[in-house]
């Protein structure tokens, strides 16, 4: 086999995340407006390549206030940096359909190397003929290492917003 293309399927695909609140409770949301270029080789995919590119803008916790303060400078600065960006830059096969992904990621101008835990299933042919690969990736991230530090301290002790940020990413590709 050769490389090829492989086209993101939206709408069987997200990019969740989760963070401590108040110390207690966990805030989930997710971004609803991504792309990914991947070019891969399904029988070899060591060298595949791999681009995500987030719309800051477009997170999402269920919480329009929330939400608003999460695009404001003291987070992601959505004015200044629109995109949050995931280069691959090394894809390892453990066993079976599991794998180490390390890329670059970039967050409001901060770039910093990340180690996902990647199950990769497929190619299959769906019912139409099309041939499918999924993608599920688990890691996580330090919000301080990209300068995310805004917080407020809570009257019990402790802080409003944890530092760990839970990564959960389901991604659909078909071959173009």
């Amino acid at each position: 086999m050769s490389a090829n293309t492989w086209n993101l399927d939206k709408s069987h695909s997200g990019i969740n995340f989760s963070v401590r609140h108040m110390m207690i409770t966990n805030v989930r949301g997710s971004f609803n407006d991504f792309s990914a270029e991947v070019t891969a080789d399904p029988s070899n995919l060591a060298g595949a390549q791999v681009k995500i590119q987030i719309a800051a803008a477009s997170i999402d916790t269920k919480d329009e206030g929330r939400d608003g303060h999460l695009k404001s400078p003291d987070f992601f600065n959505v004015e200044q940096y629109p995109n949050l960006e995931f280069v691959a830059t090394s894809l390892t096969h453990k066993s079976g359909d599991d794998y180490k992904l390390v890329g670059d990621l970039t967050i409001a101008g901060v770039t910093k190397s990340v180690e996902l835990v990647t199950e990769i299933s497929g190619p299959a042919k769906d019912p139409w003929g099309n041939e499918k690969i999924g993608v599920v990736a688990d890691g996580a991230i330090s919000r301080a290492e990209f300068g995310l530090t805004w917080n407020a301290a809570l009257e019990t002790g402790g802080l409003l917003v944890g530092d760990n940020i839970k990564l959960h990413i389901e991604l659909e590709f078909a071959k173009a």
